[in-house]
């Protein structure tokens, strides 16, 4: 592979600086911005040094990151998944009808959270590799039907303690403690959210890079036809992916269910864009230039870090989305400009 050319002192010596100069923006670019956009507003904002601050853009960042773990669990064998925020928005809506509605515990609530989940993954997989609608327009599909779907199981309406119901009765339920607590607990100083974040960073770390599985799913996306050849079932390890996506924006609409404590209806309608966000950025960190877990968290807590010290700052909402734009085409340049570059440099060597 051209990745494990080596390089003699003469041949490093008759690199370009140019070359050089851009290898090292490809590889650390990402990492640079970041610890950039943290030296920046610890600088320039008394709030932002605060300890506590630093926990709020990790947990800010937990709900989007897991997302955008979904998202790269597609994008590694080739898809695109587009049903993440409606499946957290989903998450949101079902863990409230079952507490509030249904007056039912938290684990009830988390468990038929995560098999709605896990269901829309597998609508998605058989779309996609049983029926060969192309991923996007599967997904995006699926992703209107689940907000549809939930807005009619609650009449359009959100989801509280004390709601009058159709029959003319009022929810009696709440949510319950150990549900809050997925948000607002902590593992010693570390926030709940932050630490489910850190144990799913490295499970899919481990699973994509140091399984049998992970680099099947990885083998998908570069050659399906040659994996295909070699004796394996692409459409069940493409399937596995989807699912995997489901499960994971499951999680995310879990924390954020906890974190606001109420079926709200508009939630996770943001998630999507985020989520697709972090995992492009994800791709260039180090120049890997694939999908990978330990980048997309990584972009996620650059996103956190913007946000949060834009909000800060007292930047309007609205501006803020031009900020974050920018921030992802800089870092598209990273992975699809400069690498490409880069390889045809060793290529050419």
């Amino acid at each position: 592979m051209e990745a494990r050319i080596g390089k003699t002192p003469a041949a490093e010596a008759s690199v370009p600086m140019a070359e050089q100069v851009r290898e090292f923006v490809v590889r650390y670019g990402v990492i640079a911005i970041t610890i950039f956009l943290i030296v920046f507003f610890v600088a320039t904002e008394d709030t932002f040094r605060k300890s506590t601050t630093l926990l709020s853009v990790l947990k800010y960042a937990s709900v989007i990151a897991i997302g955008g773990l979904g998202v790269t669990t597609a994008m590694v064998v080739g898809g695109i998944d587009l049903s993440i925020g409606g499946v957290a928005g989903m998450a949101v809506t079902i863990s409230a009808m079952t507490m509030v509605i249904y007056n039912q515990i938290g684990i009830i609530a988390i468990v038929a959270v995560l098999i709605s989940g896990a269901f829309v993954g597998l609508v998605n997989a058989f779309l996609i590799v049983r029926l060969r609608i192309p991923d996007m327009l599967a997904t995006l599909a699926v992703m209107f039907v689940v907000q549809g779907a939930k807005l009619i199981f609650v009449n359009g309406q959100s989801v509280s303690s004390g709601m009058p119901l159709p029959d003319g009765s009022f929810a009696i339920g709440h949510f319950t403690p150990e549900f809050l607590a997925i948000d607002a607990g902590f593992v010693g100083p570390i926030p709940m959210p932050v630490m489910i974040l850190i144990v799913i960073t490295l499970a899919m770390w481990v699973f994509l890079t140091r399984t049998r599985w992970g680099r099947i799913l990885y083998a998908i996306g570069a050659n399906p036809e040659a994996t295909r050849l070699a004796g394996i079932s692409v459409s069940r390890y493409r399937a596995l992916a989807y699912v995997v996506a489901g499960l994971l924006a499951a999680v995310a609409g879990l924390i954020l269910s906890s974190r606001i404590g109420q079926g709200d209806i508009s939630a996770g309608n943001s998630l999507l864009l985020d989520s697709v966000a972090v995992a492009l950025v994800g791709m260039s960190v180090m120049g890997l230039n694939l999908p990978n877990a330990w980048g997309t968290t990584l972009g996620a807590i650059l996103l956190g870090t913007l946000v949060t010290g834009l909000t800060i700052a007292a930047v309007p909402y609205y501006a803020q989305d031009v900020v974050k734009g920018l921030v992802l085409v800089v870092a598209l340049i990273f992975s699809f400009t400069l690498s490409r570059k880069k390889a045809r440099y060793v290529s050419a060597v």
